[in-house]
């Protein structure tokens, strides 16, 4: 029986490899394998058209609902739990893996830390999930080479060939309402942001100094019949006058899980065509006061109330005023022609249902 070896200590420092085998049940050989870490909500609307092409072993941290588990054949997707802010956690998840994950999907947020964030060379701006991820992966490959083995090609055969990982526009900061494309410097303001520039900065280093291909997808404010702000119009959360309000962009969360799809079907034939970032967004950039007038009238609640930015600190949450401080409208012409995508929601007028639409709309939850 096949094997891979990867060790960690408890402190998480890499050790002399064990030797971690293959579990009964899983077949190698019938599909390429896809491994997903953080399988959440747009991982999960994702599976139906994976499943297609690929055998799925999927990461999370919580034990998926048992609706979730009788949707797809434990020959479609093989469920892992770990907790990824425990290396041990995902050592040990990691021993259902077949030898060779021919691609992986990295969808698992930054960790939020407890304390403040005290500059960009904190740990609070660093992504430590992501480095233990790498860790673990790079360990396969040192377990290679002590055996000696000066095979290139074995070596190769233990690393994902494409990664995938969705990160988040916020990447670019305030641009003042400027079109952003992805050669636009990165100028994150707020902590998730600078976690997220980590990652991204932590993938691209490991997936060249290993020559793997890497896509990353920047996506914008995901959005669903089951992810809009009614609480917050419900609660009559103020927004900014339209003299001071600021540049949004949306994304469907179908319409991000088919990007992800179509990102790794490309990779497997032609992976240079999705190497780099993308702009994941739809077609349309609004101010965020319309965005939330457009889901109060369709689902027929009061507008929200605007506020002057200068009274917005007294009256808006902070998360949600970090979100007003920044502005832009994303260029996302790369992608489509990239990807030949075509948006089932090219905007959020077309994404956003009717409150009359809703008893129609079922989907089952992570």
């Amino acid at each position: 029986m096949l094997g891979l070896r990867i060790c960690l200590s408890s402190s998480g420092v890499l050790q002399p490899p064990i030797e971690i085998r293959l579990k009964s049940g899983i077949h190698v050989n019938q599909k390429a394998h896809l491994l997903i870490i953080g399988c959440g909500d747009v991982a999960v609307r994702a599976l139906p058209a994976l499943t297609q092409d690929w055998l799925v072993t999927a990461v999370m941290r919580s034990a998926p609902a048992e609706a979730l588990r009788q949707r797809f054949s434990a020959d479609a997707v093989h469920w892992l739990q770990a907790d990824l802010d425990d290396p041990l956690s995902l050592q040990r998840a990691l021993q259902g893996l077949p030898l060779q994950a021919d691609a992986l999907l990295h969808s698992a947020p930054p960790p939020v830390p407890a304390a403040p964030m005290r500059g960009q060379g904190s740990p609070h701006s660093q992504d430590s999930r992501t480095r233990q991820l790498l860790q673990v992966l790079t360990s396969a490959v040192n377990a290679v080479e002590k055996t000696g083995d000066n095979n290139s090609d074995k070596t190769a055969a233990t690393l994902p060939r494409h990664l995938v990982y969705i990160s988040t526009s916020g990447v670019y900061g305030d641009c003042a309402g400027a079109l952003v494309d992805e050669s636009h410097a990165l100028q994150p303001t707020t902590a998730r942001a600078l976690r997220r520039v980590d990652a991204e900065q932590q993938l691209s280093a490991w997936t060249t100094q290993h020559a793997r291909v890497l896509t990353v997808l920047r996506a914008p404010g995901i959005y669903a019949a089951d992810r809009l702000p009614l609480e917050r119009l419900r609660a009559g959360t103020p927004v900014l006058n339209e003299a001071d309000d600021v540049y949004t962009n949306h994304i469907h969360a179908e319409d991000l899980a088919a990007m992800v799809v179509r990102a790794l079907q490309i990779g497997r034939t032609a992976p240079q065509r999705v190497a780099g970032v993308f702009n994941a967004s739809d077609d349309c950039a609004m101010p965020m006061g319309a965005w939330f007038d457009l889901v109060a009238d369709r689902y027929g609640l009061p507008r929200p109330p605007r506020v002057a930015r200068a009274q917005a600190a007294g009256c808006i949450p902070p998360m949600m005023l970090s979100f007003m401080n920044e502005s832009r409208r994303l260029d996302n012409r790369r992608i489509k022609q990239a990807f030949d995508l075509q948006l089932r929601y090219p905007t959020v007028f077309d994404g956003v249902p009717q409150m009359s639409q809703m008893s129609h709309l079922h989907r089952v939850q992570p």
